[in-house]
């Protein structure tokens, strides 16, 4: 099998498939009749996404594995093929986040990120490779980030080690190809902003509440766009309006676009009127058990506000394009007045 043109029987590992993008991933993968080898830190909701697959029809077994070790990470990948006999699909997406500024994070939290969100996908990458080259195929799917091309303030490791996983695939790529190992895919799948309980429990030192920054895409998306991926590698998969409206600013007008993306952190992902403690979150620990979910409840909440930060864009995007390109763009009255509101700003942040 060159790779899983039809995804019933196929072998699919998914690192951080407890809870929001991988145990929505874990469903799709499940209905289409799957077998699948779960892996997160926290048991009790790895069981319970494991039994979530099995009732939707599907094989499933949870591997309780910290991605960190490298040990742990090469047990997953060899009971996978000792359990269903091949590996044909592994899915590397277990990450976490640190808010607060560069100079005041503890050293080890902002160590420990890149730790788990680059090491932790290397790590995924040897095991699986090295089991794709014995059958000569398979895809690697690696989850990254919009902001891998537009880094934010105040999340300085998280971003740094998205453009990391960017930066791997490319990498693992071109060495396959010059191996020519043409039927070994490796695909980098770029979300913005997901509905999961990824924000309530990331360790934050910023002194605010971090909340999630919209526009806020269902988990649902990022799964169908994995699942895709699985039978139809490309190299890279960019979900959702929000992550390619940005890619495609940066690229035209990026000075304008690192302040959009600066002023949006500041006014919508940490918040101005809630305080919140200083806490390490789950970078050491999981705390998933507590919750089975999939979504965070942040699409309900940022509705309105997501309709002004998309025309916010538009605006400093046509800082670079010119203006033309925003008037050939029809929108609803509240669209227009955020418009309206966020062209005042941005001639004041665009502008060096």
């Amino acid at each position: 099998m060159k790779s899983p043109k039809k995804l019933r029987g196929a072998v699919v590992v998914i690192t951080g498939a407890s809870s929001g993008i991988g145990r929505a991933t874990a469903r799709q993968f499940a209905k289409a009749g799957s077998h699948l080898v779960l892996a997160a830190r926290g048991k009790k909701a790895l069981d319970e996404t494991a039994q979530e697959c099995r009732e939707l029809g599907a094989k499933a077994i949870a591997i309780p594995t910290d991605t960190t070790d490298a040990t742990a990470v090469e047990a997953l990948a060899r009971r996978a093929v000792e359990q269903f006999g091949s590996l044909d699909v592994w899915v590397n997406n277990a990450s976490v986040s640190l808010f607060g500024a560069v100079e005041t994070v503890p050293l080890d939290h902002f160590q420990r990120v890149l730790e788990t969100n680059v090491m932790g996908y290397v790590h995924g990458a040897r095991a699986a490779l090295h089991h794709m080259r014995d059958q000569g195929q398979g895809v690697l799917i690696n989850v990254s980030s919009a902001i891998a091309h537009v880094p934010q303030p105040f999340t300085a490791a998280y971003s740094m080690s998205k453009a990391a996983v960017s930066s791997l695939s490319v990498s693992l790529r071109s060495e396959l190809w010059l191996e020519k190992l043409k039927d070994i895919h490796v695909v980098t799948v770029t979300p913005a902003t997901v509905d999961t309980p990824f924000f309530g429990r990331t360790a934050n030192y910023s002194g605010r509440k971090v909340r999630a920054m919209p526009p806020v895409h269902p988990p649902e998306d990022i799964a169908k766009a994995i699942l895709k991926a699985a039978t139809k590698p490309e190299n890279n998969v960019v979900v959702g309006a929000g992550a390619k409206e940005l890619i495609k600013q940066h690229r035209v007008a990026p000075g304008a676009t690192e302040k959009q993306m600066a002023v949006q952190v500041d006014t919508t992902h940490l918040s101005r009127r809630e305080s919140a403690p200083e806490t390490s979150g789950n970078l050491y620990e999981s705390n998933t058990d507590d919750e089975y979910t999939i979504h965070g409840d942040w699409a309900g909440k940022r509705k309105t506000r997501t309709r002004q930060v998309l025309a916010a864009g538009l605006v400093l995007g046509a800082v670079g394009v010119g203006a033309a390109t925003v008037q050939r763009i029809t929108m609803d009255k509240a669209a227009k007045k955020a418009l309206k509101m966020a062209g005042k700003k941005a001639a004041k942040i665009a502008v060096p």
